[in-house]
């Protein structure tokens, strides 16, 4: 066995971070600054604390994002995209030349045609077309922007939320919230930068994997949050065991963790010792931030919140306090918008659940002076069939059209992009992928999609992968 001293050294001579540091004149930091932005944080800062801010690769409209995730799947065609024709045809055979290479998930593709029954109204001043089922949202129109040409390449749940969070439908990518935290850091020390809450009948299909780090540091992760009770799980000490104690247990660690990442300079060593001080720091803070108790009555009223109530209102009116804050990126999940059968009442359900508190948001955040750098996504991972399935009152997964609407943060509002057939079968103008949405986000934050990447497994990895392109027809 090496002795000690020959071992250390040995072990300093394989670490990349130690060759780009302490040779060539510490070109290597001077490059890795570089690529972080002008005027922000050094290389080493950022491995000593990952979650320091930085600044993007341009000027950003937007520092913050909410993404409103509807698990499950949305109708699109029930929602926001009307379509006459398709009632008129209502309980017809669907055109055998749209079926053409056509694959579902659960139909035959031949199944009847099934139009919507909810009607339609126009909105704002702007004039969009929703369903009545969503008065509340309706009346934000005139800050929205409807896209309603989305369409991904997977049509089963867990594959397709992945894609939408990761960018792939492989297991182990980074999330969306994770790049955004990767790429600028946190606002708020006491708090993740990423921070994910859940309500509806269920978690998402895809689980953790959509807030998961992947390979990139695991200080990037989602942090899951709870709107009742704990406000994270085993964040507060045992029983018998003081602040005190808990402070120098958490410096001992510390300190022989600072060693091993001196010897190693393994940034997961790093990610430990920031994860370890922050939950520390959360022990103060998070009951104080997930109390919504302390917001006024007319506020929680606005919202439709309930404190001590596990809510898609209560995590909405959580989600502002947490931006407020200087939380960068919070994602909502509401499961399931899944009406393979009872679509009238699952819908009539789920948008009661999510209407009011939505609209809520929007405005909240606008009278706070928020909405203008708070960037808000709504939508699901893909669409629905226009053909029926579970009798009379049901509709299959539909990957090919569906729509998406964002609000704040740099996107025009009372805009409606894209159009799909006359049946709500395909996009057909202005098709936007899942990965044209993701790099709008990276833009709208101040990211070339294309340049934000992260070296693993031998090469260099990003959000979008070798796609994307931004949609520029919905920016300022």
């Amino acid at each position: 066995m090496l002795p000690p001293s020959i071992l250390h050294d040995t072990q300093r001579s394989f670490s990349r971070r130690w060759f780009l540091k302490d040779c060539g004149l510490s070109l290597g930091s001077i490059a890795l600054t570089s690529m972080l932005g002008k005027g922000t944080a050094s290389a080493a800062q950022v491995l000593q604390n990952p979650q320091i801010p930085r600044a993007p690769h341009f000027p950003a409209k937007a520092k913050n994002v909410i993404f409103l995730f509807m698990g499950g799947a949305p109708s699109h065609i029930d929602l926001f995209d009307n379509k006459p024709v398709l009632r008129k045809m209502d309980g017809t055979n669907p055109p055998p030349e749209l079926l053409k290479g056509y694959q579902s998930a659960f139909i035959r593709p031949e199944n009847k045609l099934l139009g919507s029954k909810f009607g339609f109204k126009n909105y704002g001043k702007c004039g969009m077309e929703m369903a009545d089922l969503l008065p509340h949202i309706g009346s934000c129109a005139d800050d929205i922007s409807m896209i309603r040409s989305m369409h991904t390449d997977a049509f089963n749940h867990a594959p397709a939320q992945i894609l939408m969070s990761t960018g792939s439908q492989q297991f182990g990518r980074p999330s969306l919230g994770s790049w955004v935290s990767y790429g600028l850091g946190s606002e708020n020390q006491n708090l993740p930068g990423f921070v994910v809450l859940s309500s509806g009948a269920k978690g998402p299909s895809g689980g953790n994997n959509n807030w998961s780090s992947g390979f990139l540091p695991s200080v990037h992760d989602g942090v899951t949050f709870n709107s009742t009770g704990e406000p994270v799980l085993y964040l507060s000490n045992p029983k018998g065991i003081t602040r005190m104690q808990q402070r120098q247990t958490i410096d001992a660690i510390n300190a022989l963790n600072q060693k091993r990442y001196e010897s190693v300079g393994d940034p997961e060593i790093a990610s430990r010792v920031a994860a370890f001080e922050m939950a520390f720091r959360m022990q103060d803070v998070a009951p104080e931030v997930t109390d919504i108790s302390l917001e006024p009555e007319s506020v929680q009223k606005m919202y439709g919140a309930t404190p001590g109530k596990r809510s898609f209102a209560n995590n909405c009116l959580l989600a502002r306090r947490l931006i407020e804050r200087g939380v960068r990126f919070v994602e909502l999940f509401h499961e399931s918008w899944d009406q393979h059968s009872n679509l009238k009442k699952g819908l009539e359900d789920n948008c009661r659940d999510v209407d009011q508190a939505c609209a809520a948001l929007i405005k909240d955040l606008k009278q706070r002076g928020l909405l203008d750098d708070t960037l808000i996504v709504w939508g699901g991972e893909f669409g629905r069939t226009p053909m029926v399935q579970g009798g009379d009152d049901g509709r299959d997964h539909h990957p090919n059209a569906f729509t998406m609407w964002m609000a704040g943060g740099g996107v025009k509002g009372g805009c409606e992009i894209g159009k799909t057939d006359d049946l709500g079968f395909n996009a057909v103008e202005d098709k936007v992928h899942v990965h044209d949405l993701n790099a709008t986000i990276l833009h709208l934050l101040g990211f070339d999609h294309t340049q934000l990447t992260y070296r693993a497994q031998g090469r260099d990895f990003r959000l979008t992968d070798v796609h994307g392109h931004v949609v520029k027809k919905i920016l300022v």
